[in-house]
């Protein structure tokens, strides 16, 4: 499987839409999420991240120019005990509140479908990361329309035990820029996690994303030991 630097993955597309990258530290002792969020309408740009419990939610940056708060505004981020949830939607809800009733990450997802936004029936994705005695293992979810029918929903489940160190998997809502956009296509793509501090990967992520089309970013390292974390939100909007 061809392993990319986050480098060249981001500067490969001008427009992933929203992506969701999770992986190991090389030292094998961090947990490592990246988040962001990209757009092309004013409505989708007009976003910010801001900081909510122990996780972040999505808010208009100017609320008068809000036109459409449906599906643009949303908590990523979750923590339900020793478990991270980021999502792309308000599925991060669904999957919270069906966990915490014992039910399964893919369980959760079997009862939602991709985005009500024809014709681009956006993919949802969304990742969980699981902690236990210092070790992590974790998930990735896409939900997505059938080559673009929106009669037809396709469920991928894809789950890390044990992953390698210093490497990370990266799964983004589309396949590139289009009217209508694609959705993504295959596996979560694998790319290094590089050994550096959380402020130089929140840069390196930020600084790689489309200049025109990035609105906000959210990173955290996560201690596998203890469970403690940092985490950094850059916004476009200021």
């Amino acid at each position: 499987m061809e392993i990319k630097t986050i480098k060249d993955e981001l500067n490969s597309l001008a427009y992933h839409g929203r992506g969701i990258l999770i992986g190991k530290s090389p030292d094998a002792k961090k947990a490592v999420i990246a988040y962001f969020i990209m757009g092309r309408s004013e409505n989708s740009r007009n976003r910010v991240f801001i900081e909510d419990g122990e996780g972040i939610r999505t808010q208009a940056f100017d609320e008068s120019k809000m036109v459409d708060p449906h599906l643009i505004i949303y908590a990523p981020v979750r923590v339900l005990g020793n478990k991270t949830i980021v999502t792309n939607g308000d599925q991060t809800d669904t999957i919270y509140d069906l966990m915490d009733k014992q039910m399964t990450f893919e369980q959760a997802l079997r009862t939602r479908e991709f985005e009500d936004d024809a014709p681009n029936y956006t993919p949802r994705i969304s990742g969980i990361i699981h902690l236990d005695g210092g070790e992590m293992n974790y998930a990735m979810s896409i939900l997505k329309s059938a080559d673009g029918d929106g009669s037809s929903c396709q469920r991928y489940t894809y789950a890390y035990n044990n992953p390698i160190a210093g490497k990370g998997k990266f799964i983004h809502t589309y396949k590139c820029d289009g009217n209508p956009l694609p959705s993504f296509e295959g596996e979560p793509k694998t790319l290094e996690i590089p050994d550096m501090d959380i402020d130089s990967f929140t840069k390196l992520v930020w600084d790689n994303l489309n200049e025109d089309n990035k609105v906000s970013l959210f990173t955290r390292y996560i201690d596998l030991a203890t469970g403690e974390y940092e985490s950094r939100i850059v916004n476009k909007n200021k």
